[in-house]
């Protein structure tokens, strides 16, 4: 992806204008076209291999994509307001969210945790950018060194993905970035809340392992999902981006 100009078509991305971001603004221009009456726009990425896992058994992922892979990621996070992930990736990873690999801010932190089960031992409730945890449970304001938000629960149970959206816009947050784990990207997938999805597959196959996506299940194949793609070598990896537009399954 990197290629002759393109630390400037970064810099126009960084400050905001995608008009002058060259051949960056196919994958990246759509984050800063909002639709939804929300104002958001949300991304939801995984890595996964060939097969379609995205982690062992064990849970563990670290690395899947290569290097193309985590310099993509890691401008998603300096592009957008808030990076968001679900509880297990905090649980097991104790991810920085930070962006180390490329020029850019980084974004407010946000971890769902609906029952409010995380220690505030983690690191990203200990040093770092501001961190929001946001649960349905009432409690204290403050976990560790994270505001606490609170959001109500779903008919599914879980949180209330829509009002989420809405109170992370009210906070002025309108780019979401949901970096993971499988389950918080399909939840959002599932209830029509992902503008754009990037998928990286990388030269590998587990065998077994955590599939990359949980949605409910289909009697026939024409029940599926299809969607255009665009296409990029992230090298090792291919990077499949998708217009989804929050449809849902």
């Amino acid at each position: 992806m990197d290629g002759p100009g393109f630390e400037a078509e970064w810099q126009a991305l960084l400050a905001g204008e995608p008009g002058r971001a060259g051949a960056m603004a196919g994958l990246f221009g759509p984050l800063f076209r909002p639709s939804a009456p929300d104002g958001c726009v949300v991304v939801g990425r995984l890595a996964q291999t060939l097969d379609g896992r995205i982690a062992t058994r064990s849970g563990h992922s670290q690395w899947i994509g290569g290097e193309g892979d985590l310099r993509h990621t890691h401008r998603l996070r300096a592009l957008c307001h808030a990076v968001l992930v679900g509880a297990a990736t905090v649980r097991e990873d104790d991810p920085r969210l930070t962006t180390r690999r490329v020029e850019g801010p980084s974004p407010v932190r946000v971890v769902l945790d609906a029952s409010r089960r995380l220690s505030a031992d983690y690191g990203i409730f200990r040093e770092g950018p501001p961190t929001l945890l946001v649960a349905a449970e009432d409690g204290p304001a403050r976990h560790g060194t994270a505001e606490v938000l609170r959001v109500a629960r779903g008919a599914d149970g879980g949180l209330d993905l829509p009002a989420l959206l809405r109170a992370l816009a009210a906070r002025g947050l309108t780019r979401i970035f949901v970096e993971g784990g499988g389950q918080t990207v399909s939840r959002f997938l599932a209830a029509g809340c992902l503008d754009r999805l990037h998928v990286t597959v990388a030269p590998m196959i587990l065998g077994s392992g955590r599939p990359a996506f949980a949605l409910p299940e289909v009697n026939r194949i024409e029940q599926g999902m299809r969607f255009g793609w665009n296409v990029h070598d992230i090298a090792p990896d291919v990077l499949f981006d998708i217009a989804l537009d929050r449809r849902a399954p």
